[in-house]
C-alpha cells in the first residue's frame, strides 16, 4: 500500500477532468486566434471555463485571466500593481509564499519599491493591529498575504484584511492558490484587487490557473507577444488545460461542504491519533476548523537520533508526505515559514495535507507507519 499525503504540492487529477481533457484532445485542435470554425470552436471552449469559473466566484468572466498558475499569476498582480497602478509600497509577510517573496525582494532591489513586513505571531497569524499602523503612513500601497498559508495551514480573515486596505486606499492581492476550489468565494462582497488559482490544488491539470483581477484595476500587458487575454498575456492559450481547470473546479463545488467534512474529519482523526501516539507532539499554526485551512496539518514530532531521515524513511515505507513548500524542496535551508514563526527546527517537522479522495485507511496507514519509525528508532 501507499499513502498519498502531499496533496498541498498537488492533487490527483479527477477522472472526468482527464476525461473532459481528453474530448478536447481528439477534437478541438484549433488555435483559438484563428478565426476559421476550428480556431472559434477553441476559442468557445475558452470563454465558457471562463464563465465557469466567474459563475463559481460570482464575478464578471473579464475578470479572469488565464496563465500558466499560481506563480505567474502572484507575479501579474504585484509588478501590475508597481508598473501600472503606481505602488511605491508592499506590505507583505516574511511567511509569504516564495511566488509572492522572491517578486517582492526582486522589485524592492531593482525597482526601488520600499517594502514593510507586517508582523505574524507564532501560529502564523498576522498581526491586524500591526497591519493597521503601517497602513495610516502615507503611500500607494499594495497588501501582499495569503489566504491560507501552504505550509502551516492558519487562513487569513480575507474580509477584515480588504476592509482595511480599502480604509486606507491600498491595493489588496492575496495568494489563494490553496484556498479556491476548497471554499467558497463571492467576489461582488469580497472587495478585493487580485486573487491567484492553480488548478492541480483542486484535482485539475498542472500548468495552468488564472489571476482575478478587479475590473477597477488598470493592467497593462504582462507578457508581450500576442493580444490573447485581451492583450494582458500573450501566447496561445492553453485551451486542454483551461477547460480541465473548469471542469475541476465544476467538481469542487459541486459538492464542496461535503467535501470539507470528510477532509476535515481525517484531519482531526490523525490530530487526535498523533496526541496519543506521541504526548510530546505540537502543530504548527493554528487547528481549529474556523481559523485553519482543513486540508493541511504541519506537524512537530519527537527527535531522534536520525530525525533528518524520517522523511525519506517514510517514503520507502511507502508514506508520500513533505517537511514544506515543494517549490523549495530542492533547497538546501529550512523552511522560511517555519523559521518566520520560531518553530524549533531541531525537531522533525513534517507536512500532511489531505484531498477528498483521501481515504481514512491512508490515514491509519500513515500513523501504523510512522509509529514503526519511532519504535525502531528510525
Amino acid at each position: 500500500m501507499r499513502a498519498y499525503l502531499d496533496n498541498a504540492a498537488t492533487t490527483p487529477m479527477a477522472p472526468e477532468v482527464m476525461e473532459a481533457m481528453y474530448e478536447i484532445m481528439k477534437t478541438d485542435f484549433g488555435n483559438p486566434s484563428s478565426t476559421h470554425y476550428f480556431g472559434r470552436s477553441a476559442k468557445a471552449l475558452i470563454e465558457n471555463a471562463r464563465r465557469t469559473v466567474a459563475k463559481h466566484l460570482n464575478c464578471s468572466p473579464a475578470e479572469i485571466i488565464f496563465m500558466s498558475g499560481g506563480t505567474e499569476a502572484d507575479n501579474m498582480a504585484i509588478h501590475t500593481a508597481v508598473f501600472d497602478l503606481g505602488v511605491e509600497r508592499i506590505i507583505t509577510s516574511t511567511i509569504e509564499h516564495h511566488a509572492v517573496g522572491h517578486t517582492v525582494e526582486v522589485l524592492k532591489a531593482n525597482k526601488d519599491v520600499h517594502v514593510d513586513y507586517v508582523r505574524v505571531n507564532n501560529k502564523g497569524q498576522v498581526d491586524l493591529e500591526n497591519l493597521e499602523a503601517l497602513l495610516q503612513e502615507n503611500k500607494k500601497t499594495l497588501v501582499t498575504l495569503m489566504h491560507a498559508n501552504n505550509e502551516i495551514s492558519t487562513l487569513l480573515p480575507l474580509s477584515r484584511v480588504s476592509a482595511m486596505c480599502r480604509k486606507y486606499g491600498a491595493y489588496f492581492h492575496s495568494d489563494s492558490v490553496q484556498t479556491i476550489g476548497h471554499y467558497t468565494f463571492d467576489l461582488q462582497a469580497l472587495d478585493i484587487d487580485f486573487l491567484a488559482c492553480a488548478a492541480h490544488k483542486f484535482h485539475g491539470p498542472k500548468g495552468v490557473g488564472f489571476l482575478y483581477a478587479n475590473r477597477k484595476t488598470k493592467a497593462e500587458a504582462f507578457i508581450h507577444g500576442g493580444s490573447q487575454e485581451r492583450g494582458l498575456r500573450g501566447g496561445t492559450e492553453n485551451v486542454i488545460g483551461i477547460v480541465g481547470l473548469a471542469k475541476a473546479m465544476d467538481l469542487a463545488y459541486l459538492k464542496i461542504e461535503e467535501h470539507q467534512q470528510h477532509v476535515q474529519s481525517l484531519k482531526d482523526y490523525m490530530i487526535s491519533s498523533l496526541e496519543k501516539l506521541f504526548p510530546d507532539v505540537s502543530f504548527h499554526g493554528e487547528t481549529d476548523s474556523s481559523t485553519s485551512l482543513y486540508t493541511v496539518l504541519n506537524v512537530s514530532l519527537p527527535s531522534t537520533p536520525k530525525s533528518g531521515m524520517l522523511l525519506f524513511t517514510l517514503d520507502l515505507k511507502g508514506v508520500s508526505v513533505s517537511g514544506g513548500s515543494a517549490c523549495t524542496s530542492g533547497a538546501s535551508t529550512g523552511s522560511h515559514v517555519l523559521t518566520g514563526i520560531g518553530a524549533d527546527m531541531s525537531r522533525p517537522n513534517v507536512r500532511f495535507s489531505f484531498s477528498r479522495f483521501t481515504t481514512k485507511e491512508e490515514v491509519q496507514f500513515a500513523l501504523d507507519q510512522l509509529a514503526s519509525v519511532y519504535h525502531q528508532n528510525l
